[in-house]
């Protein structure tokens, strides 16, 4: 695995003694539930994942975003609620990501938000697909403090980039990359730590080498290739590629289709992490996109009694009895393998 030296440093300057000593905590009481089958949880989230809106400008064909296709309510995060949070839990946060679903650019202050949380030095992160970086937006995001910026390219030309990113201009995405880039330079800042993420489908399969040369040329610090997660799998779909490395299904010899890799029963997710969604539902992870499994409402407790709670111990429990018996587990990625 590559080492990226300044992101590194960056990280270890979040580091605090009660950040080591909570982390330790939670990884402790992880590996004892694995161990004994017994849900412990010790200390408090070591990553949060919170939801600046659930609005997007793209129409992805495996996102509820993009497909409009939430039950739950929309909406964008309150910032006086996103700062109650957040002074709650920096103590022991250690990665804030600022991403669950929709574009967080939509959000009008959504860099603001990020400003808060650098000043906490909390190690923050997006994920965005690109289209907001313009002049001023790029500058602001520099100057905001953000550690790292996750932007999705995953394609090398417009016709291969629309067939996911529907409704997609891959030009604007680029040109957002540039402007970031040249502001870092500019500002002479380290910070973002640039990636392209590319969501390897069957269409921009043969675009692998290009968006690394691309990558290169704009002078982007990284680019990670991500297995997609495709609802309808079972009888096979367009989307899921031909190269076995990058896919998480493999056909069966009924001719069906089937998710991997096991589901073994235990989750670190469930011990380090939760997503706390833009209206203060906290859910167990990412692949909840709508919020079934609701663990608590921040509007109406603390964040350490819902973390500590009944519900929160028995969805614990569920995962160590089986994640083959929970309907979000069923096409997790946890425990696959990861692609850089």
């Amino acid at each position: 695995m590559r080492i990226y030296f300044h992101n590194t440093l960056n990280f270890l300057s979040k580091l605090t003694p009660r950040r080591i000593w909570n982390f330790t905590q939670v990884l402790a009481s992880y590996y004892v539930s694995k161990w004994t089958r017994r849900a412990v949880q010790w200390g408090f989230p070591v990553s949060v994942s919170i939801e600046p809106t659930t609005a997007c400008n793209l129409r992805c064909p495996e996102c509820p975003s993009g497909l409009r296709a939430f039950t739950r309510e929309t909406g964008n995060l309150k910032a006086n609620f996103f700062q109650k949070t957040i002074e709650e839990l920096h103590r022991d946060l250690l990665f804030l990501i600022f991403y669950f679903q929709g574009e967080p650019y939509i959000h009008p202050k959504f860099l603001e938000m990020v400003e808060f949380a650098h000043r906490k030095k909390i190690f923050t992160i997006t994920s965005t697909n690109g289209h907001f970086l313009d002049d001023e937006n790029a500058r602001r995001t520099v100057e905001s403090g953000l550690d790292r910026l996750i932007i999705s390219v995953d394609g090398t030309t417009q016709e291969t980039y629309e067939q996911y990113r529907i409704g997609g201009k891959l030009d604007t995405v680029l040109e957002g990359a540039r402007n970031v880039v040249r502001w870092k330079k500019t500002l002479k800042s380290r910070t973002p730590h640039v990636i392209f993420q590319f969501l390897v489908v069957r269409p921009n399969e043969h675009q692998i080498g290009e968006i690394q040369r691309l990558a290169r040329e704009i002078g982007v610090d990284e680019v990670k290739l991500k297995s997609a997660q495709v609802y309808d799998y079972q009888q096979g779909n367009p989307l899921i590629p031909t190269l076995d490395r990058y896919a998480r299904y493999r056909q069966t010899s009924a001719g069906n289709w089937t998710v991997k890799h096991a589901l073994d029963p235990h989750c670190w997710k469930l011990w380090h992490s939760c997503v706390i969604t833009w209206d203060g539902l906290v859910v167990p992870c990412c692949f909840d996109k709508d919020a079934q499994h609701r663990l608590g409402d921040l509007k109406t407790a603390s964040f350490s009694a819902l973390w500590h709670s009944p519900a929160y111990y028995a969805f614990r429990r569920a995962i160590l009895r089986g994640r083959d018996q929970i309907d979000i587990c069923q096409n997790c990625t946890e425990g696959c393998r990861v692609w850089v």
